[in-house]
């Protein structure tokens, strides 16, 4: 046999660089994320403005400028009338703290739900100003945690676990072709109820929860608020979904979520908490475990916006495939092959899929295997169909030319595959092929017509080049 070069050929304007580039942004993009989004938010929390009351309007006075001078820009101080509306105050959550003080002796109003490390902040300033004005100081926890959650975070772990399978589940359903946008949606509906039930009882019943069933309703929007949006998003970021994914509910949802006490992030993560997900839904259930529903309200209804936000892009999607099939003849409906489906590459291999014949776009997947078909008098034949299949003969993917006489396939095995290229009143015609990662392989074809071409076209030897132009 006759030795033939190996040689990658790519798409027109598709040079090595641009590859490279494409291939290493997602990655690139997420490192940066992770390296600049982790450190600034849990490398030494220090209190930012902290909401503080405190009983007495001349004490009031006095703590806030012993504070300020001691801690500028930490605590926003309000004054309450006396300790039981300071008491309160944390218990409905408009304070993180209540500081009531009468002659040597001070108390401290304090929520370890809130988090451990926020609490030992809190302890550490107001022992520091009690010793200053010579008092006794006594630390009040008035929304204990369970026994098993000593630091306060636990909610934020279950939190993540009904966070990040959102997303996958959305990923995972981005495949399922033979499913409607409504089917989808019941889906996803289904799955959160599933894992919302799931989390909850494995939570109470190991003693990592309090048993507040109205920690179901959080659990389930929090995943169908996550599942939703990315199913709503993916149609317009494309191949970037899952830079967009991993970036929205890793990347800027763990360090905003509370891991770390809210207050004592930096004021950028503790504006991207009030938005995120992830955020509310801690915050929602710290609500219905600790603090008796206080303050549950705004976070559901965040959570609520992100499911509605998801439908809405949804349903822009579908008026928009409307609007271009209404615009789109029926004939140029039958040429265009359909946009290969959203893939996620840290997820799935490459599945073989048809793709459309066109210039490349940056982020869009690259041909494996692509060619053109014409007739003997090299005119282009429009809807050809051509068929890969495997060494057993096994079907691997189908797909038809357009009216330049074009295909294109992706997604296709290492190893050798029969491209059989067929067309009603012709010979058809395959080609053998050698598939090789990192090197794009072409199949051209003369089709002739049955009466005069069948002895030469039944003559013609396999083409067992791993790559070339032309057969």
């Amino acid at each position: 046999m006759k030795h033939v070069k190996h040689r990658t050929e790519r798409p027109p304007g598709v040079t090595l660089v641009k590859v490279l580039a494409e291939t290493l942004m997602i990655p690139a993009l997420l490192f940066l994320g992770l390296l600049f989004s982790f450190p600034m938010a849990f490398h030494q929390p220090q209190p930012v403005h902290a909401k503080l009351v405190i009983a007495g309007a001349p004490v009031t006075r006095k703590v806030d400028t012993a504070l300020q001078r001691q801690h500028p820009g930490a605590f926003d101080v309000t004054a309450v009338t006396d300790a039981r509306e300071a008491r309160r105050a944390v218990l409905d959550r408009d304070a993180v703290a209540g500081f009531a003080a009468q002659g040597k002796h001070a108390v401290l109003y304090v929520a370890g739900a809130n988090g451990v490390s926020l609490e030992q902040a809190l302890a550490k300033g107001f022992s520091q100003l009690a010793a200053h004005n010579h008092q006794k100081l006594t630390i009040t926890d008035v929304a204990p945690t369970v026994s098993k959650d000593g630091l306060g975070t636990t909610p934020v772990y279950f939190a993540i676990a009904w966070n990040i399978p959102g997303y996958i589940l959305a990923t995972s359903l981005l495949r399922a072709v033979t499913l409607n946008r409504r089917k989808k949606l019941l889906t996803v509906a289904c799955f959160a109820a599933i894992f919302s039930a799931v989390g909850f009882f494995v939570g109470v019943g190991l003693g990592y929860l309090p048993d507040s069933p109205a920690a179901l309703a959080i659990a389930f929007l929090l995943t169908t608020a996550v599942g939703t949006f990315s199913l709503g998003m993916a149609p317009f970021v494309k191949h970037f979904f899952p830079l967009a994914g991993l970036g929205l509910y890793i990347v800027l949802s763990v360090p905003s979520s509370g891991l770390v006490p809210v207050q004592l992030l930096p004021r950028f993560f503790q504006g991207l908490h009030t938005v995120m997900p992830l955020g509310n839904a801690v915050d929602g259930l710290r609500g219905v475990l600790y603090f008796d529903n206080a303050g549950v309200l705004q976070p559901a209804l965040v959570l609520c916006a992100w499911i509605a936000a998801g439908m809405t892009l949804l349903a822009l999607d579908a008026w928009r495939h409307h609007r271009t099939t209404a615009r789109q003849g029926a004939e140029d409906e039958q040429e265009d092959i359909p946009e290969p489906p959203v893939e996620d590459p840290s997820m799935e291999a490459p599945v073989p899929t048809a793709l459309p014949v066109r210039p490349h776009h940056f982020g869009e997947l690259l041909p494996m295997l692509e060619g053109t078909v014409h007739d003997g008098e090299q005119q282009p034949v429009r809807h050809a169909a051509v068929t890969v299949m495997d060494t057993s003969g096994r079907q691997v993917v189908r797909t038809a030319t357009n009216a330049r006489g074009e295909y294109a396939v992706t997604g296709l095995p290492e190893g050798y595959i029969n491209v059989v290229v067929s067309y009603p009143g012709r010979n058809p015609l395959v080609h053998q092929k050698l598939l090789q990662s990192g090197v794009a392989v072409r199949a051209d074809f003369t089709l002739h017509d049955r009466r005069d071409g069948t002895t030469r076209a039944a003559a013609q030897p396999l083409d067992l080049e791993p790559t070339g132009r032309g057969s």
